[in-house]
């Protein structure tokens, strides 16, 4: 090794790594000023933070919960079912504040689906309370299919099954409370529809010149004039327009 004497004051330094590292030379340069650290939180910021609750599945139940109860009533059971969720608050009064499904209960005097209901309901509970995206449980709901055939409900909307009847009221629920957003049609889209409504109303309405007939409703085709105008009469099918009677 070479000796190199110093003959000037020292006012930097550089650190070399070898050529098979990689990495580039760290030079200090003496006098400089060392970057400013950021300074530490503060007990109260770190405290706040502390404060934030999530769902787990070790959070106690409180003593009162608050909640939504929805009535369903089928073609297929005699008896309506009363479904309630029942939710938890976290966070309360802090920006963080935020409402979580924590258990679901189901009840009927039905006791034909005692037993899928009481499973269903704790499977159900214990998914709320484990907390995460509990979302995906309304597709999965929905998607449940009768073998014997689903039923329609008033206003023409088709339910595959009941547990997909369950499933809609679970995301009308998750709606409520913010979980899930409305599926909203946007304006092209609005008004497209109501010009489509308007066309058809449009359409329904002008009738047939020969759709209105003065001989009785349900009367059938007879033969000889070729009039719906067969009826019924006295025993024996008359025409009211021609006269021609099976009985002569």
């Amino acid at each position: 090794m070479t000796r190199i004497k110093i003959d000037r004051k020292i006012v930097k330094y550089g650190v070399h790594k070898p050529a098979s590292e990689e990495g580039t030379a760290v030079e200090v340069t003496a006098g400089a000023a060392a970057p400013t650290p950021e300074p530490a939180p503060t007990p109260d910021v770190q405290k706040e933070s502390a404060k934030v609750i999530r769902m787990h599945e070790k959070l106690e139940r409180p003593e009162v919960l608050i909640g939504s109860t929805y009535k369903v009533k089928t073609p297929v059971s005699d008896h309506a079912m009363y479904v309630t969720i029942n939710d938890i608050i976290l966070n309360e009064g802090t920006e963080h504040e935020q409402r979580r499904p924590f258990e679901i209960f189901i009840n009927s005097k039905n006791l034909d689906h005692y037993q899928w209901i009481v499973a269903l309901t704790r499977i159900m509970s214990a998914v709320f309370r484990k907390g995460g995206d509990v979302t995906f449980i309304v597709d999965e709901l929905k998607a449940v299919f009768d073998p014997r055939g689903g039923y329609w409900q008033p206003g023409g909307k088709f339910m595959p099954s009941l547990i997909a009847e369950l499933g809609h009221i679970v995301e009308k629920h998750l709606v409520t409370i913010g979980l899930l957003r409305t599926h909203e049609l946007d304006e092209h889209q609005k008004r497209l529809i109501e010009q489509k409504r308007q066309e058809f109303e449009a359409a329904a309405s002008q009738q047939d010149a020969f759709a209105k007939s003065e001989f009785p409703e349900g009367a059938q085709l007879c033969t000889k004039c070729n009039t719906v105008a067969l009826v019924m009469m006295d025993g024996c099918m008359t025409c009211l327009n021609c006269g021609d009677s099976k009985c002569g």
